[in-house]
């Protein structure tokens, strides 16, 4: 039996699990490493609060996640597959290391989150194909 995820360093496990997964993916991981560069250090306590604010009710991320995948969309556009790996790759991490109600949720709104932004950018890709 697998843990549930209840706590900030669940989620940070979980994250650094997710990431390890990323960086050599062929698909996404160019995005993190190559073409923004992502200082580590920085970014991996600032998902961890997102996550924290979605899976645990504690409001500690205060930026706007979307506006951030705006500018990242202007440098590369972003597509189907790329919503389409990072999902699963996310779901393949917290199924390697959690069950239960916030496992589940945690894939549920992974599944909503890359929708929505998936959604948002298509759709402002294909209007700059219309200019």
């Amino acid at each position: 039996m697998k843990p549930a995820i209840s706590t900030r360093d669940d989620i940070e496990k979980l994250i650094l699990h997710f990431y390890e997964k990323v960086k050599p993916d062929p698909s996404i991981g160019f995005i993190f490493t190559d073409l923004v560069h992502i200082d580590w250090e920085h970014h991996i306590p600032v998902i961890i609060d997102f996550w924290e604010t979605i899976l645990l009710d504690n409001p500690v991320y205060k930026k706007n996640a979307m506006e951030i995948h705006y500018e990242l969309n202007k440098k590369i556009p972003l597509n189907s597959k790329h919503f389409e790996t990072w999902l699963s790759l996310f779901t393949l991490s917290v199924d390697e290391l959690y069950e239960g109600k916030t496992a589940t949720l945690a894939k549920t709104r992974a599944k909503s989150i890359a929708g929505v932004m998936q959604f948002k950018l298509e759709g402002l890709n294909n209007n700059k194909s219309l200019i």
